[in-house]
């Protein structure tokens, strides 16, 4: 059987930190994750918001470095439970059980954004946004050490323009 999820969104709320009566720890936490499409009637794209647990060591390295808006890829599996609340009702809970996580977008591009200041993606994010090697270690030959071309940062013409690249999927060759 397979039962395999990835998800890539941001969270709602700080991670839910909890330790169990053993010791183990544990964070619940609640990921939006936009659909590709638009809806019809409104046209804007809706959301689903997706609940999801991590436990041990990575749920400690969570509670410590993603924090509300924190954009997040995460790998796991769903699972079912349930349960029987107070009115003695019985409560089904679906949720995904993570495995593995991974922060998308640069500690600076998360603190702007958090900081309420008008975030503007540049070529030092790792958000999703194209972005050129880092070229420190500039040589006067026409190659990198791995054979390839080494092309200069100021030969950039989009370089400080601010404006996005807007391409379509028709325009992609795969």
């Amino acid at each position: 059987m397979i039962n395999n999820v990835v998800l890539v969104g941001r969270l709602t709320k700080d991670p839910d930190l909890r330790y169990t009566p053993g010791g183990n720890a544990v964070a619940t936490f609640t990921l939006a994750s936009n659909r590709n499409f638009t809806n019809n009637q409104t046209g804007k794209r809706e959301t689903d918001f997706i609940n999801c647990v991590i436990w041990r060591k990575p749920a400690e390295t969570m509670a410590t470095y993603a924090r509300k808006g924190t954009l997040l890829g995460v790998v796991g599996r769903i699972q079912t439970r349930h349960y029987e609340n107070q009115q003695g009702q019985r409560v089904y809970v679906t949720e995904v059980v993570c495995e593995n996580f991974q922060l998308l977008e640069s500690r600076s591009a998360s603190e702007q954004r958090q900081s309420g200041s008008d975030y503007q993606p540049n070529t030092s994010d790792s958000g999703g946004n194209f972005q050129s090697q880092n070229n420190s270690n500039k040589s006067t030959s026409q190659t990198n050490n791995n054979g390839l071309p080494d092309f200069d940062r100021d030969s950039d013409p989009f370089k400080g323009s601010g404006a996005v690249i807007d391409i379509s999927d028709d325009d992609l060759p795969f």
